[in-house]
């Protein structure tokens, strides 16, 4: 008895696996080499790449994807009062897959744990223009680090260091490459433009 039902539940598997197969037989691939982002679970983007790369290898499926990989750039965040660089996923969520779209490779790549789908019209993957592309290798490579701020145009903010202690201002400008903001604090009866470190700031 329990040897038929695991047979049933592995024709029924197998139906499946067929059905779903049979489904992603509609792919219109070009027979040439993209980049393409799928969509993971947040938080699980490194994780999808471990998986994805080594189903890749089990499968021999080399010749049709060949880079996997999580975006991301280098960030300053403060913690404990100090600057720390840090890698920051640029697009949570998204992992970038170079490769050649047919059945095959759609199914291994769709039907790897925790990938929800392609990023496209449809189930039709669409791949990165050059020009997201080139934008996306420029931030993933470029020495220029960037200060993660978290203080927006508009938020109120209160000084609470240097000359300008205690005093509150509403934030103009922020510059995360140099880590300064501008803040217009009311002095002599107007708006002033004051230049500050992001870390002399704590928003109301």
């Amino acid at each position: 008895m329990i040897s038929c039902l695991a047979r049933v539940l592995s024709l029924l598997s197998a139906a499946y696996k067929a059905f779903q197969y049979s489904f992603m037989a509609k792919q219109k691939g070009t027979g040439e080499r993209h980049w393409y982002a799928i969509h993971t679970y947040s938080g699980y983007e490194n994780a999808v790449t471990r998986n994805l790369k080594q189903r890749i290898d089990s499968l021999g499926m080399n010749d049709k994807i060949f880079n996997v990989v999580v975006p991301t750039e280098k960030k300053i965040r403060v913690k404990g009062g100090k600057r720390v660089v840090e890698e920051e996923r640029i697009y949570p969520g998204y992992v970038l897959v170079e490769m050649i779209v047919d059945d095959e490779s759609w199914y291994v790549v769709r039907n790897t744990p925790r990938v929800t789908g392609f990023v496209g019209s449809g189930t039709q993957p669409v791949p990165l223009t050059e020009a997201e592309y080139n934008e996306l290798m420029k931030r993933m490579s470029t020495d220029t680090v960037k200060h993660k701020i978290d203080i927006a145009t508009g938020d109120i903010v209160t000084i609470v260091d240097g000359p300008f202690k205690e005093l509150e201002g509403r934030v103009g400008e922020v510059d995360e490459k140099s880590g300064k903001v501008k803040v217009l604090v009311s002095m002599f009866g107007r708006e002033t433009p004051v230049e500050l470190d992001f870390l002399q700031l704590k928003r109301v």
